[in-house]
Formats: structure tokens, sequence, C-alpha cells
């Protein structure tokens, strides 16, 4: 697969893609190929909204912190302030807790482990028809329903 490298400012959030990156700030190459919803939009399988509800899904996935972890981490809650003015981390890491649970809920119970396994695990499709024993190539067609289910829910048009 071909690299997609951009350079991202480094901040206290993660790497942020907007302003500009070198005027001697610390800067991260981040690899867009490297995502599954990135490559299936790059090469035609995805609309704009499918990809978006799937980059805002894994948005508020990450937010939460709901990846897995093998030890205590000590390190303060990373989480940018993105609309929700006023709330402290714990309360926007909440809310994003909410808001995943609430966009799967809204995908239905047949189609949250594709969300799952591709979206916020980064899986790519060929690994996780086999982990749910579906047949090969199905798995495009199920994201792209679970994509649009949550896309309504996010209300991207």
């Amino acid at each position: 697969m071909n690299r997609m490298l951009v350079e991202r400012e480094l901040t206290s959030e993660g790497p942020r893609s907007s302003g500009e990156a070198g005027s001697g700030k610390r800067t991260v190459s981040v690899n867009l190929a490297e995502s599954p919803l990135t490559w299936l939009h790059a090469r035609g399988h995805l609309s704009d909204r499918q990809y978006q509800a799937g980059e805002r899904l894994r948005a508020d996935w990450e937010c939460a912190q709901l990846g897995p972890s093998i030890t205590m981490n000590w390190n303060p809650v990373r989480v940018s302030g993105g609309g929700e003015a006023g709330l402290t981390g714990g309360e926007r890491q909440i809310a994003a807790k909410d808001r995943f649970d609430r966009a799967l809920a809204e995908a239905g119970s047949g189609l949250t482990d594709i969300l799952w396994r591709v979206v916020c695990a980064g899986e790519g499709l060929p690994q996780a028809e086999r982990a749910l024993a579906w047949p090969a190539r199905s798995g495009k067609l199920v994201l792209s329903i679970a994509l649009d289910r949550i896309a309504g829910f996010y209300r991207i048009r």
C-alpha cells in the first residue's frame, strides 16, 4: 500500500491538522493510508458522507479513551474542546462515550461488529470478514449500510 504522509502540528491534544506546520512548532508525520476507512474512501468505495461518519465515530472512540490498555495510564486525558465549550476533560470523555454508544445503537445490533472492527480497531475488511465468518467481499456492503446509519445519527449531509 502506498504511503500518504502529511505533516501535522503536535499539540497536547495530539496531532492537529489545522494551522501552519513548520513555524518552529513540533510536527509529526501521519500516514493517512493506514486507516481502512481512508483506503476505502480513496478508492471510491465509500462516499464522503460515509467517510465523515466513520471519522466522527472513531474520534468519539478515541476521545472516550475506549482503546485497550495493558497498565494504568497516569497521563492527563488528551481531549480537544471541539464544540463542547465549558466542559472539563472528564465531562468531554463521558459525552464522547455517550455519543459513541448512541451511534452504535443507531447502527443496530448486527452492524456494530463491523463498525468496531474496521473504524475503531483499524482492521482491514478481509480480516474483519474472516473474524466474523462472513463471505468474502460482503463486508464492504455491510460497512456502507452501517456508516449510512451513523451518518444519520451524526446529522452529516
